[in-house]
């Protein structure tokens, strides 16, 4: 009798899924099932339990080798894998140090490559601290601020000069920037010191007006304008009119001209007379 060829050699998955099956209830031994094995033999292998008995001796040697290398395998590769910490009253240590290890892989500081850096909104960005302004820039800053007050001061110089209390400054200012200013107007400042109106020889109805005044304000004054009323016996205003400077000044005279303070001037001019019965006159300085 020749010694029985054993079968192939099965992979360790078929051998723990067949050996994994439910165990029979009728006593005997389960024989694993190759995945591979025809359908045929199977079928064969039950309708005849007689052979498969007889054989049985003969081929559970072949699957207890068999059986035997497989399990020889599954011990190789269960030594090749670390022993599990069975301390348990360390796991507790052990879960902290996964956790931080965790951490740190999150946070970056991981031994392997850093994370890229993703940039902050800029609204949580801190406020990057401001150099200190250098002096010059104050004063730079403080000189262009004179220089505008100095153009406004200028454009705004006839209104300043007609106020006798900004005018000295204003004054000052121009005589250093040779800048002109408008003369001083103060009407109520002229002094009248002597007037005459009389008749004209040889000219009905025209008369001849003279009158000396004085500047006695603070600052030079133009050449004021002249209002003469004629007055009846009774009082009674007749006649009125005002006169310029060009009306009573010389022909070719200057009426650009001003009178400084304390300066005096003598007019004389003509006027016809709007009735006979003028017997009072006045002046007045505009």
């Amino acid at each position: 009798m020749t010694e029985p060829t054993p079968p192939p050699r099965r992979p360790l998955a078929t051998f723990l899924r067949a050996s994994s099956g439910p165990a029979p209830t009728d006593g005997t031994q389960a024989v694993p099932q190759d995945e591979d094995a025809p359908q045929s033999d199977f079928a064969t292998a039950q309708e005849s339990p007689a052979d498969s008995d007889a054989d049985n001796d003969t081929d559970r040697q072949p699957d207890i080798a068999a059986a035997a290398a497989d399990n020889d395998v599954i011990r190789a590769t269960a030594a090749e894998v670390p022993p599990a910490r069975a301390d348990l009253s360390g796991s507790t240590a052990a879960q902290d140090d996964a956790g931080d290890a965790a951490f740190k892989r999150l946070a970056g500081e991981s031994s392997g490559p850093p994370l890229a850096a993703t940039p902050a909104p800029s609204f949580m960005r801190a406020a990057e601290p401001s150099l200190p302004t250098p002096r010059w820039q104050w004063g730079l800053v403080g000189g262009l601020v004179l220089l505008l007050a100095l153009q406004i001061t200028l454009a705004d110089r006839a209104r300043l000069a007609a106020d006798a209390g900004s005018r000295p400054w204003i004054g000052g200012l121009c005589s250093v920037l040779r800048c002109s200013l408008p003369a001083w107007q103060e009407p109520a400042a002229f002094s009248m010191i002597s007037r005459d109106v009389r008749p004209v020889p040889g000219q009905p109805g025209a008369l001849q007006v003279q009158a000396s005044f004085r500047n006695d304000a603070r600052w030079a004054q133009a050449w004021p304008s002249l209002r003469l009323s004629l007055a009846d016996a009774d009082g009674r205003v007749i006649g009125t009119r005002v006169f310029a400077p060009h009306d009573y000044l010389d022909p070719g005279a200057d009426t650009a001209a001003v009178l400084e303070p304390g300066q005096s001037a003598q007019i004389a001019f003509r006027v016809r007379e709007p009735a006979a019965s003028t017997v009072a006159f006045t002046f007045e300085f505009l």
